[in-house]
């Protein structure tokens, strides 16, 4: 039988989840027939067969996660294979071993202190010890608090399975904050002139632009393992788009390169394919900096995270009235909050600084 792996469907995706199956096991197919629907982190595919016969055998049902790499579909062998001719007897099985990959969080079980047999009970009653408060003498976890949080866990019932768009999120924020050495910088721009209706999104991306051009090495990417960055020329903004799905991060192109009109609808048509969920996967990929334009909804200041390779993150915060001095008198002003978190790896805290202070200079001095 030919086995045919579900094959890498982009960056840094590591699995898919099935949508639905266009095949049936004893099903003939020619190739690049569709064989099945899958959704990855961000969008839904459709994968084509790699080669023509017939299907015996397919690996998942609806719903199922399929692991890149893992198998996906089962064909029936064109010909018969030839064990060759030996000397002696050869004993043959068509019996299948499956080894079964464990993630083992090194940081926690380095913390979490427990003998073998407490370990093994856990392991058994499918308790996570980093959960476990411990109650024993020097915080070692007991067999009572196992079976304390089991008891727990049970009554709560099962867990919602992360899928899809926040599954991607949880397993991409926590290696953003496994790699990443994070700092951050807050300060406020006084917008007050700007037309109350004027495009925020759009400036924001502008003002941010222009800080790239200013300052280069927040609009690059690092890599922890070379110790190497590329300081990149091109400014492609993703930006964040809360959904009820999870979050969508949809990529802005060649951004100092286009009019305002341009970005506009450029944005207005990557926030329909996220809702449609019918983006595209490359739309998604080989961003340079991050726009989280979190004010829309609430909050003042956050601390957003920087996704590797990645060294920046904007976030803009909403927008408020603040009484603020002007020479001897006192007005009202409207105040863009701004925060601006960094890798400390590739970025110096100046760096950071002085692009920041080019957006805010940009975003003040702006005149439509």
């Amino acid at each position: 039988m030919k086995i045919f792996n579900l094959p890498d469907l982009g960056e840094g995706l590591t699995d898919a989840e099935v949508v639905e199956w266009y095949v049936k096991p004893g099903d003939e197919v020619t190739i690049d027939t569709p064989l099945v629907s899958v959704e990855t982190a961000k969008a839904v595919v459709d994968i084509p067969s790699p080669r023509s016969g017939q299907i015996t055998r397919l690996f998942g049902e609806v719903g199922d996660i399929i692991e890149t790499g893992k198998p996906l579909v089962e064909f029936e062998e064109e010909e018969p294979s030839d064990t060759g001719t030996v000397v002696g007897k050869v004993e043959t099985s068509d019996e299948k071993l499956e080894e079964k990959a464990v993630v083992i969080d090194r940081k926690k079980s380095a913390r979490v202190k427990a003998t073998p047999a407490v370990r093994a009970l856990a392991r058994r009653l499918d308790v996570d010890l980093s959960i476990v408060s411990p109650s024993g003498r020097d915080g070692t976890v007991t067999v009572a608090d196992v079976e304390r949080v089991a008891k727990r866990l049970k009554d709560l019932g099962p867990p919602e399975l992360l899928r899809s768009a926040r599954r991607t999120m949880a397993v991409t924020m926590g290696r953003a904050q496994a790699e990443v050495a994070p700092a951050t910088i807050m300060d406020d721009a006084d917008i007050d002139h700007w037309p109350k209706d004027f495009d925020v999104t759009v400036r924001l991306a502008r003002a941010m632009s222009v800080a790239c051009k200013a300052e280069p090495s927040l609009n690059a990417w690092y890599d922890g393992h070379s110790m190497g960055r590329r300081v990149l020329e091109k400014i492609d903004i993703a930006i964040a788009v809360d959904t009820p799905d999870g979050l969508f991060v949809p990529v802005l192109r060649d951004v100092a390169n286009r009019n305002d009109d341009d970005l506009r609808s450029g944005i207005d048509c990557l926030k329909i394919d996220v809702r449609a969920r019918t983006i595209p996967p490359d739309e998604m990929r080989a961003y340079t900096i991050t726009l989280s334009n979190y004010g829309t909804i609430a909050g003042r200041y956050a601390v957003p995270v920087v996704v590797p390779p990645t060294v920046a993150i904007v976030g803009a915060g909403r927008i408020e009235n603040r009484v603020i001095p002007v020479d001897t008198e006192i007005e009202i002003h409207r105040i863009l909050p701004l925060t601006l978190t960094f890798d400390h790896r590739a970025v110096t805290g100046g760096e950071a600084g002085r692009f920041l202070m080019t957006m805010i200079s940009d975003l003040e001095g702006f005149e439509r």
